[in-house]
This record gives C-alpha cells, structure tokens and sequence, in this order.
C-alpha cells in the first residue's frame, strides 16, 4: 500500500533552456514589461554610444590630425564629450531599473514559492529536508535573479553595441569586417559542447550547494547532540567533503563559462590578423585614410569587449536554466490532499467526533487497522497505548495531514473531507510535547497574526495560561523575545505560551499531545491546570503516555496496534482487568521503585 501522504506528481520533464525561459517570463516578469522597457532603452542608448565614438574616430584622425582643421576640435570635442555624458546617465539609470526588476522579481519568486511549499502534503516534506528546500528558496532564486540581469543587459545593451560597431565597420569597408569575422566557424561546435557541460556543471553546484545547507541545517538543529557525543570533528569533515566539491563543480562550472569568450578572443586575434594583411596594404597604396583604418579599428576594438560578454551570456544561461529548472520542478508539485469542490459548512460548537472503520498506513506499514471510536461532545476523550498504538496518527487523519485508505471521519455530522482545509483545522487547538514557538515576542507567539487582542481579553487568557505568573521575571514582559524555538523559556513556560494560544485561539476541538510528558512534578501541576481550564467546553482528545494524568477524562480508549481494544472510564478499566490494566500497574511499579 503506497503512502497516502504524497504528492501526485513527480519532478517536472526536463524542459528546454527556451521552455524554462518562457515559463519565467510568463508568471513573473511579463508583470514588469514597462520596468524592463524603460531599462532596455537605457541600455540601447548606453551600446550605441560606442558606434557613435568610433565613427568619430574618423574625422578627428583626417580633419585634426592630418588635416589640421581646427574649427573640427570643438566640434569632435564636444561631441566625444556629450556621447561620454550620455553614457554615464545611461548606465546609472538601466543598472537603477533592472536592480528593481530584479529583486522584485526575486521576491515574488521566493513568496509564491514559500507559499506553495507550505501548501504541500507532509509526505513531501519528510522527502525533502528544509536545508534542501531553504537552498532552492534562497540560493536556486539568486541564481535566477543574478543570470537574468546579466542575460537582459547583454541581449539589450552589448547586443546593441554590437551592431552598431559592426554598423559602422561595414560602412567603412564591407570586406574588411568580413576578414575580421573569418574565425566565427571555429566557434560554433565547441561553444554548443561548453553549453552542455555548463548547464550540467552548475546544476550539480546548485545540488551540492543544497546539501550543504542540509548539513548546516541538521548541525545546528542538533548541536546538543553532536557537543554530548563529541561529534565536532566529525561534522566538520562531512561539511568540509561537500565543499571539496561544491568547489569542483564550481571551477568546472566557471571553466565551460570562460571558454565561449576565450574562443571570441582567438576569433578576434585571427580576424585582426587578416585585417591588418590586407587593409595596411590599401592605406600603403593610399586607398584607404589612416582615420577610415582607426574608425574601423576602434569599432571593432570597442565590439571586443561586448562580444565576449554576448559569448559569456550563453553560460550565463545554461548556468540559470539549472537554476530556474529545480525551482519549476519545485512548482509541478502538487497537494494531494485539498479542499472539496463544494464544501459543507464546518459544524458548530462543540461537535461528536467519530472515527469508523479507518484504515491508514504509510508506504507498507498499517498504522491504524478498521480502527472505530467516538468521542463525546464536550467531554474529554483518552487515547492510551504503547508505543506504535497509532495514536498520534489519529491526530494526523482528524486534522487531514494525512488521509486514510478507508473508513471514514466525521465532525458532527460532517465528514472530514466534505470541508474546507482552512475550516476543518480551524476547528482544533493542538498542544504538544514540543510546544512550536518562533523566533519573535512572547506576544506575537500567542496572538500568531490576530492583530492585537483586547487587553482585558488578553490578560483573562494569561490568567487562565498561569502566563501571568512568570511574566514578572522577563526583561521585556509579554514583549521578551522568545529566541529560535522558545530557548529563552523552560519547558513548563514553553508549554503555557502553547495554551495561551490554544485560548486565545477559541475553538471547539482540543488536541493534547503529551502536553505534559517532558515537565517536571511541579510545572506539571501548574501546566495540567491551565489545561483542565482550556478544555472547559471543548471536546477535547488526549495523548497520554503519563496514565495518572486521564485518571478523570469522561472516556479512555486503549488501543493497540492499531486497534481498539477497550475503552471506559478509569475505574471501569482497571477493574475489568486487561490492557490498561497491565500498563497502569506497571506505570505505578515504577513510580514506586523510582
């Protein structure tokens, strides 16, 4: 049986550099076509000031120099003059504009992307480590932002240098440019060969380049861990391999990139060879002027530079075709678990929830096996059990982080599935083990994009949270930073914070999950009566491996692999013997010993 868990679709085909190229254009950069049209302009204006100044060559050499014509050094003056004003304003103004273009573009990118991600199942993210996903938000972005600037700035500004260079180089002698071009053929093959390699190249640096944000990601996740088992050395050697070859990749990377403009560089020696031959032969034989040979030789010495920038464009490109194609890939994947398309209303109040004949496993392993029970409106529902009993997998199939293979889940009188995502999880405040703080106040960790509460509501909800009671002893009150996973607080603050939220939160679901398992005798006390006041009026659902905790819930259902295999209130089951039995015994046995 497959994981019910998992996304429909696979990578994305392995599209075209033109496809990938279009599909970008399309979703976000056809929004800034005036941006990109005002920074174009600029950059045509900014190429075709080299073919103005390398047509003036042509005059400053035969009407000054030679001729010695002074009323043409005003005029050449203040015309090579004018043509360096105009391409100081040029550059500024399209570097300005595309700098816009390219980090709002970047941003949309990265927030849709963030979105998107969010919205996929749990199955894909447990195939996918942040560090990975992180790397293709951040770094495969930057990629696509960097490449595309430099692709526009080529095609718009050197692409226009070019042809007006060469414009003015075919005016001054058809035959001479066509010498000049003579080594273009050895150029076509091994630049389509430098392209394939690049491409290949810079997609396996943007692979490792994830890795070793997964790397990053885990050492500092677990630094507990690798500072108690003196993991220092040993991490730092596996981060120190993935960069051995990061920097492998990236020197090839930049080798395919360099070869395109270095076989323009062998192009133009042997074309200025040939020019030389035979235009210094004309100029000898008074053909041609010394200003015609040094108006030639400045436009093609100016097409130089932007010709080898045009030949770099193409590694620029496969380089950003890697890039734009992990993030397309990233895009072709779809939820699996969605919203209906005609949803029932969510039920109101407190409802009855209802579990009948529900199948779940993932991949080949049954996880809840025809499982079936109700719990109670209003009244609080224990699931007991070993370890592997399918507990918490009943959280994750009412919830719909999963979806089971069979049976069915209902709310009221409403399945599971015939509502909205956003209405079915608004039904349920979860409080778990590991209290989920970020890294912000302890305000905005209870309020969680609400917009600020009432105050008199607020401080009810601390009351009630036992919040309030430690509150004093914060620098900064409810405004103190929580630090990365609420490090600044002890596990019994953490979990207050977690019930604040659920408080403030008001829904008629409560989910508990071994909300108290990791605290201490006294936070424990403190915490579990915050949570009798949060499931006042809720119908609540426990997790409990502590069994002296869900001695009151109105109804304990034990389950076992899957199953389950009795359920009553406390003094029921201890009294018909068997499973709960068993585990309470043996809960106090230890209890006593410890």
């Amino acid at each position: 049986m497959s994981d019910p868990d998992t996304v429909t679709t696979g990578p994305a085909p392995d599209l075209s550099g033109r496809s990938l190229f279009a599909w970008l254009w399309r979703r976000y950069l056809s929004r800034r076509l005036g941006w990109l049209a005002v920074a174009v302009l600029f950059m045509m204006l900014e190429g075709s000031t080299l073919g103005v100044l390398s047509y003036i060559m042509q005059p400053m050499f035969d009407r000054i120099f030679i001729a010695g014509d002074q009323s043409a050094i005003w005029l050449v003056g203040f015309a090579i003059m004018a043509i360096f004003f105009t391409r100081a304003f040029s550059s500024v103004g399209q570097k300005v504009v595309m700098t816009r273009v390219n980090e709002t573009t970047a941003a949309a990118i990265r927030t849709d992307l963030l979105r998107h991600l969010m919205r996929l199942d749990g199955g894909f993210h447990q195939t996918h480590p942040p560090g990975t996903l992180i790397e293709r938000v951040q770094g495969d972005v930057n990629a696509i932002g960097g490449v595309w600037t430099g692709i526009v700035t080529g095609f718009a500004r050197d692409g226009v240098a070019v042809v007006w260079l060469f414009g003015v180089a075919m005016w001054i002698d058809w035959r001479w440019t066509l010498i000049a071009l003579l080594g273009i053929p050895i150029l076509v093959l091994p630049s389509l060969a430098a392209q394939g390699f690049v491409r290949r190249k810079a997609r396996a640096s943007r692979e490792i380049a994830a890795k070793m944000s997964t790397r990053l990601d885990e050492v500092f996740h677990g630094i507990a861990a690798i500072k108690l088992n003196a993991l220092e050395d040993y991490q730092a050697k596996r981060y120190a391999a993935l960069i051995g070859a990061r920097i492998d990749a990236e020197v090839k990377t930049s080798f395919g990139q360099a070869a395109i403009p270095g076989l323009i560089d062998i192009m133009t020696g042997i074309g200025f060879l040939g020019v030389l031959f035979y235009g210094g032969s004309e100029i000898i034989a008074g053909q041609k002027t010394v200003g015609q040979f040094m108006a030639f030789f400045t436009a093609m010495a100016l097409a130089f530079e932007p010709l080898r920038r045009l030949g770099n464009v193409s590694g620029l490109f496969q380089a950003a075709t890697a890039s734009i194609a992990r993030v397309h890939d990233l895009f072709a994947q779809v939820p699996r678990l969605t919203s209906p398309a005609a949803p029932r209303p969510a039920p109101k109040g407190a409802p009855e929830i209802r579990l009948d004949g529900v199948e779940l496993a993932y991949a080949d392993l049954p996880v809840l096996r025809g499982l079936t029970f109700t719990a109670e409106a209003g009244k609080t529902t224990a699931l007991v059990g070993a370890s592997g009993a399918g507990k918490s997998s009943v959280f994750n199939v009412l919830t719909r982080l999963v979806d089971p293979q069979a049976g069915r889940v209902t709310l009221g009188d409403v399945a599971t599935t015939e509502m909205t995502l956003a209405d079915l999880r608004g039904l349920f405040s979860v409080v778990t083990q590991d209290a989920a703080l970020f890294d912000e106040t302890l305000r905005d960790n209870i309020e969680l994009d609400r917009g600020l509460t009432a105050p008199d509501r607020l401080e009810t909800v601390l009351r009630a949270a036992h919040v309030a009671d430690f509150l004093d002893q914060l620098p900064q009150g409810l405004d103190s930073p929580a630090g990365p996973r609420g490090s600044n607080l002890s596990g019994g603050q953490r979990q207050r914070i977690a019930i604040a939220r659920a408080l403030l939160r008001d829904t008629p679901v409560l989910l508990l999950d071994e909300a108290t398992s990791a605290l201490d005798t006294k936070s424990e006390a403190i915490v579990q009566a915050a949570l009798e006041r949060l499931s006042e009026g809720r119908t609540t659902l426990v997790i409990a491996h502590r069994l002296s905790t869900v001695r009151a819930a109105d109804k304990i259902v034990v389950m076992d692999r899957g199953r389950v295999v009795d359920e009553g209130t406390h003094d029921t089951l201890l009294a018909r013997g068997g499973l709960y039995a068993d585990l309470y015994r043996l809960q106090f046995a230890e209890g006593a010993q410890g």
